[in-house]
């Protein structure tokens, strides 16, 4: 029940970031809606830039957990060092952010640097977006407590919702009231989900606002965990979505921006399809490995990767039979999506499968460290991707091969770093 019920949000996610593009390259003149996806790219580092701090939460919040029911390591008294303040520390960092993100936003867009003459509604849906940031804590705390069906309840009435608000712009909708409208009601979800996480951890109000003794126990017992998971989320975030950046700083091409738009939100749909399927299985995956049952843990990992890649598989039959039609109808006709390109996307999605496995799971198991020895390669092949694809075509710039030779190097990455975590995901099934 519970994998479907994630499964169904993973569904109105996916549609979320397609839908996200197809209402606003419609409602935005073309300049804009170029200033929009760099809008977008910030947005994803901001969102990002919770260092994995709900990672360690998850694992530290699932590990008390445990222990207090007597399922964990230890005897049936061993919770560790968890204390409730670290929510709250959590919760305001996290909030923190949102509103350093929406300064910086308000900065670069009076200085010139985000060229828009639709200030508010840039400002009011980055803000909505940005949000993003603590419903995930609201989501990871929750499913550490046994609280993940309720939770993607709520969700999933927040997603339709918002999908109706914003798909009312094309039938004549107001664009500010729409955006604004998405502000209010994830505002009022951040608000539900931590009402729910007191209930259920019997957090008083005031641990909300413990700031100084909840950041002196954070500090004091893991920070070391809170470093590694930071420098982790950094090289992730800027190993995703470098290439927006890449490709606008160093390519006045329109066309390859479209292409590697359409290759994040494949990355990022199948992605959070494997998550889904993933975090379903982590409550027993996590037991098992917390109990050193090695059999049952071995078993879980490679259902979870199986199930991974069919997930991935699945999203290849469904870009054979349509995406080159769904590229031409996201962007309004303004691009084509090409046959090689296609395949090498197809190719990249199954590779990125094996990725998600072992960054879900090394991550709910506090692994942070050693996924970091997986991610730096990643960054550096993301970062060359775009200069070598232009050197490929003899330092001209853009031809007419530019996006192809793009996307077999991209590739290229992709099949280097999931080789490094299938090596990680063997040495993790044999450590127990």
């Amino acid at each position: 029940m519970l994998t479907l019920a994630k499964l169904a949000n993973v569904a109105l996610s996916m549609l979320w970031g397609f839908a996200v593009t197809f209402v606003f390259v419609r409602a935005l003149p073309g300049a804009e809606f170029q200033a929009f996806l760099l809008l977008i790219a910030f947005n994803n580092f901001t969102q990002s830039a919770e260092f994995g701090l709900t990672n360690v939460i998850y694992a530290r919040l699932r590990r008390y957990w445990l222990a207090r029911g007597g399922q964990g390591p230890g005897d049936e008294g061993d919770r560790g060092d968890f204390r409730r303040e670290e929510l709250g520390v959590l919760f305001l960092f996290l909030g923190g952010i949102v509103v350093a993100g929406a300064l910086i936003v308000a900065l670069a867009i009076a200085l010139g640097w985000i060229r828009t003459g639709l200030p508010g509604i840039f400002l009011i849906f980055f803000l909505a977006s940005a949000l993003n940031v603590l419903l995930l804590l609201a989501k990871r705390a929750l499913a550490a407590v046994d609280r993940n069906l309720l939770w993607e309840a709520l969700d999933f009435l927040r997603r339709v919702l918002g999908l109706a608000i914003l798909f009312a712009v094309l039938a004549g909708f107001d664009l500010m009231a729409s955006v604004s409208l998405q502000l209010v009601l994830n505002a009022g979800a951040v608000i539900a989900g931590m009402a729910l996480i007191q209930q259920r951890t019997g957090m008083h109000l005031r641990q909300w606002v413990a700031f100084r003794a909840g950041g002196g126990h954070v500090r004091r017992t893991y920070l070391r965990d809170v470093g590694a998971s930071a420098v982790l989320t950094l090289s992730e975030v800027a190993a995703y979505n470098a290439p927006y950046f890449l490709i606008a700083a160093l390519v006045h091409d329109g066309r390859l921006m479209l292409l590697f738009d359409f290759t994040f939100k494949m990355i990022r749909s199948v992605t959070t399809a494997t998550r889904a399927t993933i975090e379903g299985a982590l409550p027993r995956l996590t037991r098992y490995w917390f109990a050193g049952e090695a059999a049952p843990f071995r078993a879980g990992l490679r259902r979870a990767l199986l199930v991974a890649l069919c997930v991935a598989l699945c999203a290849d039959i469904v870009l054979v039979a349509l995406g080159q039609r769904l590229f031409t109808i996201l962007f309004d006709g303004r691009a084509a999506l090409g046959t090689g390109e296609l395949w090498l996307l197809c190719a990249l999605l199954l590779l990125l499968a094996v990725i998600c496995t072992s960054v879900y799971v090394q991550g709910a198991l506090g692994r942070f460290g050693a996924l970091l020895r997986q991610s730096l390669p990643f960054l550096a092949g993301s970062l060359l991707s775009v200069p070598l694809a232009l050197a490929a075509g003899g330092g001209t710039g853009v031809t007419a091969h530019t996006g192809l030779s793009y996307m077999m190097i991209y590739m290229l990455v992709f099949a280097g770093v999931a080789a490094l975590h299938g090596v990680a995901l063997r040495r993790l099934a044999r450590s127990l």
